[in-house]
């Protein structure tokens, strides 16, 4: 016990001064556990007998991981990444599989151990690569979600993997746990092979039924003692009490936790359950990957320093080669399609967890898993340089200036379509995503939608002007189309197209002056925003309020004079004669006047007209000064609104 608890004491210390050391290199946290390991294990030689169970308590927090991992996959989130988990996701694993499997057989390992084998390098880093697209802010790239469905894909995937592992045990080795040992008591120990699959489903079936039925009460019972710590003892007694019935009926207790994970996940004590367990499963989880760094055989590059080398070049070159395939037939553009092969090239921790597994059910020798782990920990130690080849690769595609790339390939097929992200398109899309509205946006300059997508928003490259890009953004499925470009030409042309493709769709477009809105009205835009006129409006309300009118008053009288010209633009603009300067236009400006006075008339029926010339002293009716009109323009140059 003491030796036990000196050995924690000085992993946790480690954890505290080198973990951060490493995360600031930008290697990663789990590579810092696994440096840790290495230190104290094989550079060292400080660890002895206490490894072992030190390793079985540290299993508890891959346990917590996958019961996390099942709190996140809410059925509607499934649901609406189907496509890329089963597509993308479910191919990269069964080709990569198969693969590897081939190549283990040809190597000389047995069939089952050639399977298995399959099984651990199939998987990517989720810790690594997710962290490190976060940091790099290309989460909301194209390639960065693609890897991300890949990545719960395999997630979700470690579930069967674990759940077929002890079929292919040698010689009936036992059923599997993620520690590798069968429980003090067995459920299954003296029934027949019919009684073992009943007692095993009737296990699942009861895990899945208490998870919807027993734990919300309980939790209700809890809370209401209002004390934080009785929380955290439930959400562990959830996790221990499944895991324990798991490896009473054989089965991984990994797998009952995260089914237990996806009927909680829509559960009102979700993010309780998160909070509680997270710290645990981030501690534990450490300590798994220091006593796998631990354990580590390096004898294998002394006795083999070419062929292990090549082992590590062999797995990332035969991931490559998929990844690569999957990326142009999902027809992810060249930059995006790089980021997603090299960012998961590597194997991943769950290959730790399957590889012990293994290990421990005789599926594969032990010298093996050993070398298994240590191509593991070298495939994950390049990944950040695989990210840095990534970089590399882009700068040196960048083009000159007036050469741009190939424009996005849109996968989303959203109801609004937001064309321009400028400041004006950034504040519309702002508004509508946050009022539960999902937008694809698109945007013709590079650097915008660099910068855009390192904020966080999620944007397409691509002149939206062009046909072929605006069918790729979903403008058959769409209803709102929002032109929010800074080029009254290019808005003209974008609407025009729009409205000969789908006459029903609604186009509503900003222009930069009155003539542009004419244009846009007459090329088919159901609406039009002046980029000045409303900011006028506030500033005019704003005004008459300092002035004496009260804010109802001053409201009302905006919005007189906003709905009036609104319907004024429309009619206008069937009067204008492209090419002519409006006070050339006789038509235009009769109607012009004449729809001033209307103007006039209706703000002198409001019963705030006298308002503002009786409180101020001043002969004009506050109608006339509303309805005067300085945007008649002499140019196309001349600034309006």
């Amino acid at each position: 016990m003491d030796v036990f608890l000196f050995q924690t004491t000085l992993y946790l210390g480690a954890i505290v001064l080198l973990v951060p050391i490493a995360s600031r290199l930008g290697l990663g946290s789990v590579l810092g556990y696994l440096l840790i390991g290495i230190l104290f294990g094989p550079v060292l030689g400080l660890t002895g007998s206490e490894m072992d169970s030190l390793r079985h308590f540290a299993e508890i927090g891959v346990v917590m991981m996958l019961f996390l991992i099942g709190l996140e996959l809410e059925p509607r989130v499934l649901w609406a990444m189907r496509d890329k988990l089963i597509g993308l996701g479910g191919l990269q694993v069964l080709i990569t599989l198969a693969l590897i499997t081939i190549a283990a057989i040809a190597f000389g390992q047995e069939w089952r151990a050639g399977l298995a084998m399959g099984m651990i390098f199939a998987l990517s880093s989720t810790a690594i690569v997710l962290q490190t697209l976060s940091e790099k802010k290309l989460m909301n790239t194209p390639g960065g979600r693609s890897a991300f469905s890949v990545l719960l894909m395999q997630d979700i995937a470690v579930i069967p993997m674990l759940a077929v592992m002890p079929f292919l045990a040698i010689d009936g080795a036992g059923h599997g746990n993620v520690v590798g040992d069968h429980g003090p008591v067995s459920l299954i120990a003296e029934l027949p092979a019919w009684g073992v699959t009943l007692v095993t489903l009737g296990a699942v079936m009861g895990t899945v039924l208490a998870g919807h039925y027993l734990v919300r009460p309980l939790f209700r019972f809890v809370q209401a003692a209002r004390l934080r710590e009785l929380n955290t003892a439930m959400a562990l007694v959830i996790v221990g009490g499944i895991a324990s019935v798991m490896l009473m009926v054989g089965l991984s207790p990994a797998l009952g936790t995260f089914l237990a994970g996806v009927v909680l996940a829509n559960s009102e004590f979700r993010h309780e359950l998160e909070s509680s367990i997270e710290p645990f499963k981030g501690l534990l989880l450490g300590l798994f990957f220091i006593t796998v760094g631990a354990g580590m055989d390096f004898s294998f590059v002394r006795e083999a320093p070419v062929m292990v080398p090549v082992y590590v070049t062999g797995l990332v070159l035969i991931k490559v080669a998929v990844l690569y395939m999957l990326a142009l037939l999902f027809r992810l553009d060249r930059d995006n399609r790089w980021l997603f092969t090299l960012g998961l090239a590597q194997a991943g921790e769950f290959g730790f967890v399957l590889s012990a597994f293994a290990a421990s059910q005789s599926i594969l020798p032990q010298n093996v898993a050993n070398l298994a782990n240590l191509v593991i920990a070298l495939s994950m130690l390049i990944t950040p340089a695989l990210f840095i080849m990534h970089q590399v690769m882009v700068r040196l595609r960048q083009r000159p200036d007036g050469e741009r790339p190939d424009h996005d390939h849109i996968e989303e097929r959203h109801p609004v379509i937001i064309a321009g992200m400028g400041r004006f398109g950034q504040t519309v899309n702002r508004i509508v995503t946050m009022m539960g509205c999902a937008t694809t946006v698109v945007d013709h300059d590079l650097r915008v939608v660099q910068r855009m997508r390192r904020l966080g928003f999620k944007t397409y490259f691509g002149d939206p002007t062009r046909p072929e890009l605006l069918a790729s953004a979903g403008i058959e499925t769409a209803e709102v189309l929002v032109v929010c470009l800074g080029d009254p030409v290019a808005s003209a042309k974008l609407v025009a197209h729009a409205r000969r493709v789908r006459p029903d769709l609604f186009i509503i477009a900003r222009a930069r002056d009155r003539v542009n809105a004419y244009e846009l009205l007459r090329a088919g835009a159901d609406d039009v925003v002046r980029e000045l006129f409303d900011s006028a409006l506030r500033t005019g309300r704003s005004v008459i309020e300092r002035s004496g009118l009260t804010p109802v008053e001053a409201e009302n009288a905006t919005r007189t004079f906003f709905e009036f010209d609104r319907a004024a633009l429309r009619d206008l603009s069937r009067v204008w004669k492209p090419g002519v300067p409006l006070e050339d236009n006789a038509e235009h400006m009769a109607m012009h006047k004449a729809l001033g006075e209307e103007l006039a008339s209706a703000l002198a029926e409001a019963p705030l007209r006298e308002a503002f010339p009786r409180r101020h002293g001043d002969s004009t009716p506050i109608a006339a000064i509303l309805a005067e009109e300085p945007e008649i323009q002499h140019s196309r140059n001349a600034q309006g609104q």
